[in-house]
C-alpha cells in the first residue's frame, strides 16, 4: 500500500510542477513577451530545486521497477513527464539571457539538464528491456549511472562558476 501511495504523491508532484512549467513555456510563446530574469541566483536556485525532485521521484521509481514493486509501463509514463519538464527548464534557460558574469553557470546547468534527461532516456531503455523480457545487460545499468555522474559533475561545475 505504501508503494501505491508513493507513487500517487509522486504523480501528483510531477503533474503540477509539469503544469505550472507548462504555463511559463507556452503563455510567452502566445503574447510574444519574453521571459524576464531579473535574480539569476534565485532563479538558478529554482531550477535546480525543481530538478533535485524530479531526480529523486525517478530515482525512487526507476528503483522500484528494478524491484519489480512498479512495472516498466507505470515507469515509462512517470519518465515521460519529467523529460517534459527536463524540456521546459531548458528553454526557461534558454530565453532567460543571463549576463555575461552568470553565463558560464547558467550554460553548464543547461548541459547538466540536458545530461539528465539523456540519463531519463536511458532509464527508459533499461524499461523497454524488462518490458520485451530481455536481461538486464551491466552494461545498461553502467550508462545509466554513467550519465547520472556526468550530469551530477555538470551540477557541481554550474556551482563552482557562479559569481
Amino acid at each position: 500500500m505504501a508503494s501505491k501511495r508513493g507513487i500517487i504523491v509522486t504523480v501528483i508532484i510531477l503533474v503540477a510542477i509539469t503544469g505550472a512549467s507548462f504555463v511559463f513555456w507556452v503563455v510567452p510563446q502566445e503574447t510574444g513577451s519574453t521571459f524576464v530574469v531579473t535574480d539569476y541566483k534565485s532563479h538558478l536556485d529554482g531550477v535546480k530545486k525543481i530538478q533535485e525532485v524530479l531526480e529523486e521521484s525517478i530515482e525512487i521509481e526507476f528503483q522500484s521497477m528494478i524491484k519489480g514493486d512498479t512495472t516498466p509501463e507505470e515507469y515509462v509514463s512517470a519518465t515521460e513527464a519529467t523529460s517534459s519538464q527536463v524540456t521546459a527548464q531548458i528553454s526557461e534557460f534558454v530565453k532567460s539571457k543571463p549576463p555575461e558574469e552568470w553565463q558560464e553557470s547558467y550554460i553548464t546547468y543547461m548541459e547538466a539538464l540536458r545530461t539528465f534527461n539523456l540519463y531519463i532516456i536511458e532509464t527508459r531503455i533499461v524499461a523497454n528491456a524488462i518490458t520485451e523480457g530481455s536481461d538486464i545487460l551491466e552494461q545498461d545499468i553502467q550508462e545509466v549511472n554513467t550519465l547520472k555522474q556526468e550530469y551530477q559533475k555538470l551540477i557541481e561545475q554550474s556551482d563552482q562558476s557562479r559569481p
